[in-house]
């Protein structure tokens, strides 16, 4: 069965005081582009998410984002006292030197001198990594589902657009047998108008039109295309990722459906060539999306 590219998964847990969410979006491409934002803390797992979404998700545009908010009172950036108090006594004599006078503005200055505000980096905890890892399966298989549902709307979609190509191709049956009668008496008019006084060979002439009917028999390219629309509706019915093989069947279709409109010569015929290929041209935007 045939998955969608197109999918949202998310996961929203709490650990070790921190509130995590956990959102991946995929969208349609041709391979896999995997886009990553996480806190630095887990940039060093960075190869490993890459690995785990790509082997989930094989093709699309994806988007990685973790986002994390701490819940406890403390912070990583820390207040150097020693440094701060060395700076504001440092301004104080100064000012009392320069006769001006010592205040909270004093204290300001001091707070945006270097190496006043520190950050103390945190070291990623394996078991908070575990957790994480396992919501970001959690995402993975809410994003799975998600694009299972849209590729069953996809397969009715593209499934009733290959049923119509088949119902068309039976439709061109009695056009051709017409076809074959209009052409013969066009000829034998115009011949007729000639008036070559009873001088045509009539072997030679019933040999050229066959060979000039079997220049637009179509019966090979209609044979060719029915075998392709079951081969395609098989194919679509697969577990695997068929998106590109179904894009080449695709490209098939097309070349018979174009040869049987430049071989038509019959007004109805071209005029079910033309649905044909609007039902042909909606099958391929639609596998655009499809895994």
């Amino acid at each position: 069965m045939i998955k969608s590219m197109t999918g949202f998964g998310k996961a929203e847990f709490e650990t070790n005081n921190k509130k995590f969410a956990i959102e991946i979006k995929s969208l349609n491409s041709k391979q896999i582009d995997i886009n990553t934002r996480t806190p630095a803390l887990y940039r060093e797992k960075d190869i490993i998410i890459r690995k785990i979404l790509s082997e989930k998700l094989i093709r699309g545009k994806v988007d990685f984002n973790i986002y994390v908010e701490n819940l406890g009172d403390e912070s990583s950036s820390k207040i150097n006292e020693p440094i701060l108090k060395s700076y504001f006594r440092h301004l104080r004599k100064i000012s009392k030197e320069l006769n001006v006078a010592v205040d909270n503005s004093t204290l300001h200055a001091s707070m945006r001198l270097p190496d006043v505000v520190k950050t103390e980096y945190e070291t990623l905890d394996e078991a908070e990594w575990d957790t994480i890892y396992n919501n970001i399966q959690k995402a993975l298989n809410e994003i799975d589902e998600f694009r299972i549902q849209e590729g069953n709307a996809l397969l009715t979609d593209i499934s009733g657009n290959v049923e119509s190509i088949q119902k068309l191709l039976a439709e061109l049956e009695p056009f051709e047998e017409q076809r074959i009668e209009s052409v013969r008496t066009r000829l034998t008019e115009n011949l007729d108008k000639v008036k070559l006084n009873g001088t045509i060979d009539q072997n030679r002439f019933e040999q050229e039109l066959i060979f000039y009917l079997e220049k637009l028999d179509i019966n090979e390219e209609k044979v060719r295309l029915a075998n392709h629309c079951v081969y395609f509706l098989e194919t679509i019915t697969q577990a695997i990722p068929v998106g590109k093989k179904l894009g080449f069947i695709s490209q098939e279709l097309g070349r018979e459906i174009n040869t049987i409109g430049s071989k038509a010569n019959e007004t109805n015929i071209q005029r079910i060539v033309v649905q044909m290929k609007d039902h042909l041209e909606r099958i391929k935007e639609q596998l655009l999306n499809v895994l």
